[in-house]
């Protein structure tokens, strides 16, 4: 059902209000709609396509996919079975088109971030990319080897399976290395962003209707037989996205407030995604949707929130990081079994911030503690960062650093 306040845009002329479109792959120019199977999202100057981006210094590739821009109504009705109080009250909200990624992150490409620590440090011994003052703020910090990989592999390592456990701070950026080695912005999406995309211009509980038709698009408690499963084996959505409900819950940039969408709805509306955003100035909680591989039906609906827990908790509610035997405990991942359910997705948006320190906005640490801990975690050694950009791996192989 399509929602009476969604408007797929045919034309977004309001993309390119942003300081510049991306025109690169996944973008073809001119009126005549583009051939093959799509989808395809028209916007000023042509056509966003689907594409496929091999990470660069590897054989391993990710597929994007166009969302189309439109408006609609967040969260879930008063009515809606399921449903907690945060999901209110609604509010409308206009999106942008961008493209996101047509399933969850997997292993096969987290570790190629992973793998970057021994590169930052092979840098530093060979001199290339030194960091300093002019350049520091553009430096990826790489996560630390794990100390204990039987937690965040108990469901498998497969190439295939989503990767798990990692912190916000880390999904943040790994889209900031991939960004840098690509020379596009990727990043997570907000949460409007996400729930738009995940909807996929529907106003029931799941994208597919209703509960009874989960099974064929989701893994949750009630299949998944308790573990994650290889991406993109159910049914995608009407945008083309797998596993948007169920497998992991997948990380969205919002702080979980008090008072759910409270402070956005009294705003005139429909508002922009800049303006429902709840930047995070806690360190938790943050913001997971989608439920995971051992939720009920109800946590992995399309306005399901789930908040993370990364300190204070207690035996029914565990901190996230309680047998993390690092001190300070890992910027990078989580050691909880609710963390096997915590996962990412990533888009990048058609109109790209001119300005870097917006851009960093979404890759950087935001609260003063994990600040600390990273920083900490560098002084001791324990962490590595580097300067990314599209000419390191040429630069790398050439060193010998890379084959």
């Amino acid at each position: 059902m399509v929602h009476a306040l969604l408007v797929i845009l045919a034309v977004v002329a309001s993309a390119a209000s942003g300081p510049a479109a991306d025109n690169g792959p996944g973008f073809v120019a001119g009126d005549a709609k583009p051939q093959g199977d799509g989808p395809f999202v028209q916007v000023p100057g042509g056509w966003m396509v689907p594409y496929e981006e091999k990470i660069p210094g590897s054989d391993i590739a990710f597929r994007m996919v166009p969302v189309p821009g439109g408006t609609l109504r967040m969260g879930s009705p008063a009515s809606e079975a399921g449903r907690s109080a945060d999901e209110g009250p609604t509010f409308q909200v206009t999106v942008e088109p961008f493209w996101m990624g047509e399933h969850e992150v997997t292993w096969g490409e987290y570790q190629q971030y992973i793998n970057a620590h021994n590169v930052f440090e092979s840098m530093r011994g060979a001199h290339i990319r030194p960091i300093d003052e002019s350049n520091e703020a553009d430096a990826v910090t790489a996560p630390t080897p794990l100390y204990d990989p039987s937690t965040t592999y108990m469901n498998g390592e497969e190439p295939e399976l989503p990767a798990v456990t990692m912190t916000q701070f880390a999904a943040r950026q790994y889209t900031k290395w991939l960004s840098g080695l690509t020379g596009r912005f990727y990043r997570i999406p907000a949460e409007s962003e996400w729930e738009h995309a995940c909807r996929a211009g529907t106003d029931t509980p799941f994208s597919c209707g209703d509960e009874d038709s989960l099974d064929a698009v989701a893994w949750l408690a009630d299949n998944s037989d308790d573990t994650t499963h290889p991406v993109g084996e159910k049914k995608p959505n009407a945008f083309g996205l797998y596993d948007m409900h169920g497998n992991v819950a997948e990380w969205v940039v919002d702080e979980l407030i008090a008072g759910g969408y409270a402070k956005v709805a009294v705003l005139p509306q429909p508002v922009a995604v800049v303006a429902a955003i709840q930047w995070p100035v806690q360190l938790y909680p943050r913001v997971l949707r989608g439920g995971a591989y051992f939720d009920e039906a109800a946590e992995c609906r399309s306005a399901a929130r789930k908040g993370s827990r990364d300190a204070g908790g207690d035996r029914k509610n565990p901190d996230w990081k309680e047998e993390d035997p690092n001190l300070p405990k890992s910027p990078w991942w989580y050691t909880e079994e609710p963390a096997l359910g915590v996962g990412m997705r990533m888009i990048r948006p058609f109109a790209v911030p001119a300005d870097a320190a917006e851009r960093r906005r979404w890759w950087e640490a935001d609260e003063q503690s994990m600040k600390d801990d990273v920083a900490n975690r560098l002084d001791e050694g324990r962490a590595a960062r580097g300067i990314v950009d599209p000419k390191l791996p040429a630069d790398l192989k050439k060193e010998g650093i890379w084959e």
